[in-house]
């Protein structure tokens, strides 16, 4: 029987990339403020998110901010993944998980992942009217506040639940477009600012929005029905 060596060395398959972009940590603090990585490539998922977690292999909710590089249009895959030439257009200045990552050897990779997380404030909280608008837009629409609502859909308070979700997604809708308005700021940028648009993260409730003239209704996933 022929022995197959164990792999020791990056093949640039690309199928750690193709998972999704890394996580940033403290030590990638420069790459954002030197601006190597833009903020218009980069998105929070915010404290108290549902997120997948890839190490633990399971949904959890996230501790604190997670900022990460974005993926391709309709696609997990790393925007600077070059998919033709199976490589990365930063990889000189990629972020120390992707340093960290042996797909033969993940060992390095979860010593570090949930340590020393790269936050909103670390980068943002000098810049004080965003700060405190991003600070007023995390206390409006907490996840914490959510799951309140949530747990209560399916009880007597649902008619109160479902107003209080809705108030929180419509605020969440509103700001954005406003900012890029009012304020000038690149619309690329808002999912970092302010996280995922509420209407894509509530779907990880089985929830989603519909709107229809000046009404918005949060119905069950994939089904007809109104709630």
């Amino acid at each position: 029987m022929v022995s197959v060596p164990k792999q020791s060395n990056c093949i640039r398959c690309g199928t750690c990339c193709k998972k999704g972009g890394p996580s940033f940590h403290l030590e990638d603090k420069n790459l954002i403020e030197k601006g190597i990585i833009l903020s218009k490539y980069i998105y929070t998922i915010r404290e108290g998110e549902p997120v997948f977690d890839n190490v633990k292999g399971r949904l959890l909710t996230a501790t604190t901010d997670i900022i990460k590089i974005k993926g391709g249009k309709h696609s997990w895959t790393c925007i600077f993944f070059d998919e033709d030439d199976t490589n990365c257009k930063i990889y000189k200045n990629r972020p120390i998980e992707c340093r960290a990552l042996k797909c033969w050897d993940t060992e390095e990779l979860e010593r570090i992942y949930s340590k020393n997380r790269l936050t909103r404030k670390d980068l943002l909280s000098e810049i004080k009217a965003l700060w405190n608008l991003i600070e007023d837009h995390q206390a409006r629409c907490s996840y914490k506040k959510i799951n309140g609502f949530v747990n209560k859909l399916n009880t007597d308070k649902k008619n109160k639940a479902i107003e209080g979700i809705l108030d929180i997604i419509q605020y969440d809708i509103h700001l954005r477009p406003l900012l890029a308005e009012k304020a000038g700021i690149n619309p690329d940028m808002v999912d970092f600012l302010f996280g995922r648009p509420l209407t894509e993260t509530i779907k990880m409730y089985n929830l989603q929005v519909e709107h229809k003239g000046d009404r918005y209704y949060l119905k069950p996933l994939n089904m007809s029905s109104k709630l």
